[in-house]
C-alpha cells in the first residue's frame, strides 16, 4: 500500500540530531567499501567522535549553493512542481532510518536530488552509480516509486535523471544498514557489507553527437573498415557449422578445426601450424 507523504513524520531539518538515525548520505557510506569510512561514521552515529566539517570542501559548498538554482532549473525546464523542500522524514516502521529530502515530484512519486558534480570524466552512469544508495534509501523511507537526479556540472551543463526503485536494491541496503545499526547499538566494530548490489538501468532519454570524440572516432572507423569482413566471417561460419556430420564431436582441415560440446553448441579455432604459417606469409 502506498504510504502519503503527508502522513510521514516530517520536522525542519535544523531539529534533528544525525546521531539518532540513518539518512541517505550516510547510505553511500555505509554501501562502499571504504572501512575506515565506516568506522568514522560508526562513532560519529555512537557520540564517539564530532561529524566531518565540510566547511571547507569547496565541491561541498558549491552543491549548498547551487541547489536552489537546481531546483529552479529543473523546474522551469520539465514543468513539473517540486514540494517537501529540505523535509526530514522518518520511516513509519524502521524508525532507525530516516531522509533528508531536496524535494519531492508528486507528478512522478518521485524524490527529488539536487547534485553538483565535476565536469571530468563525468558519465550519467558514474553519476547514478555514486548517488544510487542515497536515492534507493529515499525511496525506501518515502516508498516512492522512483528518484529524480538533477545535476549541475562545473562545466555549465545540466542533467536530469529518473531512476526507478530496485527492490533487489533496497534488500542488499537495508540489510547493510540494519547491520550498521546493530553495531551502534552494540558497540560492535562494522565491518564493510562486501556485496556489491546490482545497478538499475538508467532510461535512456537522450541522443547524443559524439563527433567530438576522439575514442568514438577511432573505434567507429575500425568498425566500419571491419564490417565486411566480420559478415564474410559469420556467412563461413555458418556455412562450416552446416556442413559438419551430426554424428562428429570434431572436424577439421584446411587449417580451421570444429568442435561440438555435450550440449550440441559448435565452436571453432585455428589449427595452430596453420596460425604459424600465416604468421610466416605475412612475414
Amino acid at each position: 500500500m502506498k504510504i502519503k507523504l503527508d502522513s510521514l513524520i516530517m520536522i525542519p531539518r535544523s531539529t534533528t540530531d544525525r546521531r539518532g538515525f540513518i539518512g541517505g548520505s550516510d547510505a553511500r557510506i555505509i554501501m562502499s567499501p571504504d572501512e575506515a569510512a565506516l568506522i568514522r561514521l560508526w562513532k560519529e552515529k555512537r557520540g564517539e567522535a564530532e561529524p566531518e566539517d565540510l566547511s571547507g570542501n569547496l565541491t561541498v559548498q558549491l552543491g549548498v549553493a547551487t541547489e536552489a538554482l537546481n531546483q529552479t532549473w529543473y523546474v522551469r525546464n520539465t514543468g513539473r512542481a517540486v514540494t517537501d523542500n529540505q523535509r526530514w522524514v522518518r520511516h513509519p516502521v524502521h524508525r532507525y532510518l530516516a531522509a533528508t529530502l531536496d524535494g519531492f515530484v508528486n507528478d512522478l512519486d518521485a524524490v527529488f536530488e539536487a547534485k553538483f558534480m565535476l565536469p571530468w570524466s563525468f558519465s550519467e552512469e558514474a553519476a547514478a552509480e555514486k548517488h544510487m544508495a542515497q536515492l534507493q534509501h529515499n525511496m525506501w523511507v518515502t516508498n516512492a516509486r522512483s528518484a529524480v537526479l538533477s545535476i549541475i556540472t562545473g562545466g555549465g551543463k545540466w542533467i536530469e535523471m529518473t531512476i526507478p526503485a530496485d527492490a533487489l536494491y533496497q534488500h542488499f541496503l537495508i540489510t547493510a544498514e540494519r547491520r550498521f545499526w546493530r553495531c551502534v547499538q552494540t558497540g560492535d566494530t562494522p565491518r564493510p557489507y562486501g556485496v556489491e548490489p546490482p545497478r538499475p538501468r538508467i532510461e535512456a532519454v537522450r541522443i547524443v553527437d559524439m563527433s567530438e570524440s576522439n575514442s568514438w572516432a577511432e573505434f567507429a572507423g575500425l568498425f566500419c573498415a571491419t564490417r565486411s569482413a566480420f559478415l564474410d566471417h559469420e556467412r563461413a561460419r555458418s556455412e562450416l557449422k552446416a556442413l559438419m556430420p551430426e554424428d562428429a564431436k570434431e572436424a577439421s582441415g584446411h587449417g580451421v578445426r570444429a568442435k561440438r560440446s555435450k550440449s550440441g553448441a559448435v565452436s571453432f579455432d585455428l589449427l595452430a601450424d596453420h596460425e604459424e604459417g600465416s604468421h610466416a606469409a605475412v612475414e
